[in-house]
């Protein structure tokens, strides 16, 4: 095979060296001619043991065999047409008796399958106990596919050997191409999982910090187990109101990385540990490494730059890498600080338009001791988010499906937990009258305090920087859809509250508001619920939501945004990449 070497197809060139990463070198191969851009690439390579078998059943079994009696996982490969289906067999047992079997089969593009054309059955679904993970590698052909490609075989061979183990398929489309002029396989990201009985890996140099996504209250001792882990490295911890920590090391980070003209270069981080589920902030952060901690396992890489996975606790987690005896370290922190504090002090609270956004710099650090708070997705929780709220309160979004629908009902139900304790909730309208029949539960208790914002439409939609607010009124027909629910009544909540017993109040600007404010938030239980609606409209809403994008002014940072309005989203990561960002 002189002057062949490696295909040029780049899915096949990730899997090739992730396979050599993860230590994978055992093959059992059998002919055909959708699979050679794999075999021929396997072939020349000496890592590979490579073994022959014509029948695809038979090397099924082999691969068992192999796989028992080395302990090593086995690579199956085979082209398309029925040559699969004699996989079964042998795929079964390894899945009863938990043996690492891959098997990788070749397809042609997808889009062929059930239009009659030689040799193209539909591989995507797989018998329950067949293969413990199914994924389709589609060809890589952009940065998208990538990322994905890569995430997708990194866990397929960590699959093999996790929880016990067993056989894993990967079915990859290929181009046929004929160029085997690749000498050197080019680098793919390899993602690693730990185990608490594993060797922990170093922590990387440099910055550390900690990201929550949307996490239970934290316990006494997980918090200090975090905090510890901070002190030892200098680190802080990037949360928005659902991350549920309120330790000393926390930093609400969402105004600071929402300039639009600033280059926040606070986070930026050499290594980020994110812990929790999904985010309810759009928080933008910029690390070189991630590590995921979360006893779940499993690889979710959120920020496309994911290379270990921590299956365990994150008490463990931090209590593992804290050094008690190390001198605390605050750099970090009190730089955030004094950067967020400067930022705050930026908030013009007098020439903020009437909206959500001056609501919630009013309101935020008002919230009764020991109160909970319920925001509502993107654009109250956005602007709630520019602003902390006290120690003493936990807030709370839908951020798992991140819709609109259920989050008043979500709110009545935590509120039944602890009928003694204050349950604020600030809803949009859309999403208020989506969940309006639960206002009407009977069980709703004298400690829920619900803040309609009523703008007569989805203001999200109409926000400058939303892909909406390019058909200006347009978008309220119906991206908006503006005009249902009495459009804006002054009547329609207020009988329909009152009637089913609340208290209720409402406010059409900034004084009206004040007026009622300290009613809405005493601390002490009231005889009945309460509903406060304020009335405002989108342009005031958008506009807020401008001031509040544009307080911090760089130089780095209007270059980054010339750059993006010039080239683009694309373009800018383009740019990113040149420089080695």
């Amino acid at each position: 095979m002189d002057g062949k070497y490696y295909t040029s197809e780049r899915s096949l060139q990730i899997l090739i060296y992730l396979l050599k990463k993860h230590g994978i070198r055992k093959c059992v191969l059998s002919p055909g001619a959708t699979n050679i851009t794999f075999v021929g690439s396997l072939q020349q390579d000496p890592w590979f043991e490579c073994y022959s078998s014509v029948d695809e059943r038979s090397a099924a079994y082999i691969a068992c065999g192999l796989a028992a009696e080395s302990g090593e996982p086995v690579v199956l490969s085979c082209t398309g047409a029925t040559a699969s289906r004699n996989y079964l067999p042998g795929l079964t047992e390894a899945f009863y008796r938990k043996l690492p079997v891959l098997a990788v089969t070749s397809t042609q593009i997808i889009s062929r399958i059930g239009h009659y054309i030689p040799q193209v059955i539909d591989r995507r679904a797989m018998q329950n106990d067949v293969v413990l993970l199914s994924e389709y590698i589609p060809v890589t052909d952009n940065d998208t596919e990538e990322w994905s490609n890569t995430v997708k075989i990194n866990r397929a061979l960590l699959e093999l050997h996790h929880r016990g183990g067993g056989p894993v398929h990967l079915n990859v489309e290929t181009t046929y191409s004929r160029d085997f002029s690749v000498k050197e396989l080019p680098q793919a990201r390899v993602i690693r999982r730990i185990m608490p009985q594993d060797v922990f890996p170093e922590l990387p140099q440099g910055r550390v910090a900690v990201m929550i996504g949307s996490h239970r209250k934290f316990s006494d001792a997980e918090t200090q187990a975090l905090d510890a882990f901070c002190a030892t490295y200098d680190a802080v911890v990037f949360v928005d109101h659902t991350s549920g920590y309120k330790g000393k090391y926390r930093v609400p980070v969402d105004l600071l990385s929402s300039q639009e003209k600033d280059y926040c270069s606070l986070t930026d981080m050499d290594l980020l540990v994110h812990i929790g589920e999904v985010s309810g902030g759009y928080i933008g952060v910029r690390p070189r490494t991630v590590w995921r901690v979360n006893p779940d396992g499993e690889l979710r890489d959120t920020y496309h730059k994911l290379t270990c996975v921590f299956e365990m606790e994150e008490q463990a987690f931090f209590e593992h890498y804290a050094d008690a005896t190390a001198p605390a370290r605050h750099d970090y922190l009190n730089t955030c600080w004094k950067a967020l504090r400067e930022t705050w002090a930026k908030v013009p609270a007098d020439s903020l338009p009437f909206s959500n956004v001056w609501i919630a710099s009013q309101t935020s650090q008002r919230i009764p001791v020991g109160s909970v708070l319920f925001l509502g997705i993107l654009n109250t929780l956005r602007t709630w988010n520019y602003f902390d709220i006290p120690d003493t309160v936990y807030g709370y979004a839908n951020t798992g499906g991140f819709g609109i629908d259920g989050y008043l009902s979500s709110m009545i139900g935590a509120s039944l937990v602890h009928p003694d304790k204050l349950y604020f909730c600030v809803a949009g309208d859309l999403a208020f009258f989506y969940d309006m029949n639960v206002v009407g539960n009977r069980h709703v208790g004298r400690n829920v305090r619900i803040l309609l914002v009523n703008n007569g439409k989805g203001t999200e939609f109409r926000n400058y920087m939303h892909l909406g607010a390019a058909f200006g009124d347009d978008a309220d027909k119906f991206i908006a859809a503006a005009g249902h629910y009495g459009n804006k009544s002054h009547q329609l909540v207020r009988h329909y509250a009152e009637d089913l017993g609340y208290e209720y109040f409402s406010a059409n600007n900034k004084e009206e508001y004040l007026q009622h404010l300290d009613r809405f938030l005493t601390p002490e239980m009231t005889d009945c619920p309460m509903l406060f609606e304020v009335f405002t409209n989108n342009e005031d809403e958008s506009e807020a939501i401008r001031m509040m994008n544009n307080l911090n002014v760089s130089a780095k940072g209007v270059l980054k945004e010339a750059v993006k309005s010039v080239v683009g989203e694309k373009g800018k990561e383009a740019i990113k990449k040149m420089l080695g960002r």
